[in-house]
């Protein structure tokens, strides 16, 4: 009888707890990283047929300026991957989820890269090209996390970090982008 009384006990206690929001509070208290966004755009005085021509192969990113060399294998398949070598020794190791010709769009994620080299975690993009009267409007996006993924992170790994170095990605990797369609 006594451990249907001590059970008895522990609902109830339980269930004060819970009535006076103390239980329901507690796992809302813990906060983890939230998911990050970065949207750059970028106009380019060329055709968009001809800014593609440049974005939309998968296995060649060497018109960013931070890429020192490009490795892929698969095309512009879905599934393909590549293996970007940067400037400063970084590696990053990406693979294509979705590739659309006709709509000038392809989207990737990065599989495998140190968070010292690009602070994020579960990075996915996409850069779409649209003509816009002979004149192209290119847009980078990307989602992530931040490079930490437990609560209080370090600067070099928040939130912040995150979405500066990959909003410093893109932009760089736009005005390349720009110089290199508006040259030929």
């Amino acid at each position: 009888m006594t451990f249907v009384l001590a059970r008895r006990a522990c609902v109830v206690a339980a269930l004060s707890l819970f009535s006076a929001g103390l239980l329901a509070a507690g796992p809302a208290l813990a906060h983890g990283p939230s998911r990050q966004k970065v949207v750059e755009k970028i106009e380019i005085n060329a055709p968009a047929a001809k800014v593609w021509e440049i974005v939309g192969n998968f296995q060649d990113l060497n018109w960013h300026p931070a890429v020192a060399k490009t490795e892929g294998t698969g095309g512009n398949a879905a599934g393909a991957t590549r293996k970007l070598t940067l400037k400063n020794g970084g590696v990053i190791e990406e693979s294509l989820t979705k590739y659309d010709a006709d709509g000038k769009s392809l989207s990737y994620k990065i599989d495998a890269v140190d968070v010292k080299v690009l602070p994020v975690n579960n990075y996915a993009s996409t850069i779409s090209v649209k003509e816009d009267g002979g004149k192209s409007v290119v847009e980078w996006k990307g989602a992530f996390y931040r490079g930490f993924m437990n609560n209080d992170p370090p600067p070099e790994l928040s939130d912040e970090a995150g979405v500066k170095a990959v909003s410093d990605i893109y932009k760089s990797g736009l005005a390349a982008l720009k110089a290199k369609a508006e040259s030929k």
